[in-house]
């Protein structure tokens, strides 16, 4: 059985990457780990990732014909487009709704394993002292306050013991983050860095010509 100053040191070892990483950003790289895998929604994610190429694809090759001098090849593309574009979204919205379950899903379990885990822990091992203090090494009051709330004194509660691993696992990843800007003179990355867009803003598409342009044309 692996030791509780062990357990703790991981869970609050959990706890600080999943605050430093994002819940968001972990819930979509499991949906994409999870999509991976022969589920229910793996056929329909790569069936979108398929229709989002297409989408772009034909998307370019709409802003490079013209309307006004191949309108054929135009209206036939841009059939095409709102075919795939009407298609997208119905798969798109259908796998949003699997997702939103999915999210909900991990974050129960996510918080079931690490902050459920936690308080678990501290309340059936509130009176047991995760190691004892040399006597006389601090004074009464040190001693009472590192036992808080109900562990013997002249021990460390597992509620002290907690916050020392907190306090040492963030100390320590702000010395990381630290050493990493210096060393590559770049800003520290952090979670909330915005994502981007799936399909980037692109020129406004020629409209469809009207029937007195085609006859001032033919004229």
């Amino acid at each position: 059985m692996p030791s509780l100053l062990l357990v703790v040191f991981t869970l609050q070892l959990l706890l600080h990457i999943i605050n430093t990483v994002g819940a968001n950003t972990i819930n979509e790289l499991l949906w994409i780990i999870y999509n991976k895998f022969p589920t229910p929604t793996s056929s329909a994610a790569q069936k979108t990732q398929h229709l989002k190429r297409e989408i772009i694809r034909l998307k370019r090759e709409l802003g490079n014909t013209s309307a006004q001098d191949n309108f054929s090849k135009w209206a036939k593309l841009d059939r095409q487009h709102n075919k795939a574009m009407a298609d997208y979204q119905k798969l798109d919205s259908s796998l949003r709704t699997h997702q939103a379950t999915f999210n909900s899903t991990i974050s129960t379990l996510r918080w079931l394993g690490t902050q459920g885990l936690r308080l678990i822990l501290q309340l059936w091992f509130a009176k047991s002292p995760m190691f004892w203090m040399p006597a006389g090494w601090v004074p009464y009051y040190v001693e009472w306050i590192l036992s808080f709330p109900r562990a013997p004194v002249g021990s460390v509660s597992i509620n002290v013991w907690g916050i020392a691993c907190a306090s040492m696992i963030a100390l320590v990843g702000e010395a990381l983050t630290a050493s990493y800007v210096l060393a590559t003179k770049r800003p520290a990355p952090t979670a909330a860095q915005a994502e981007p867009m799936a399909f980037a803003a692109e020129k406004k598409r020629p409209s469809r010509p009207s029937a007195r342009t085609a006859e001032k044309k033919e004229l």
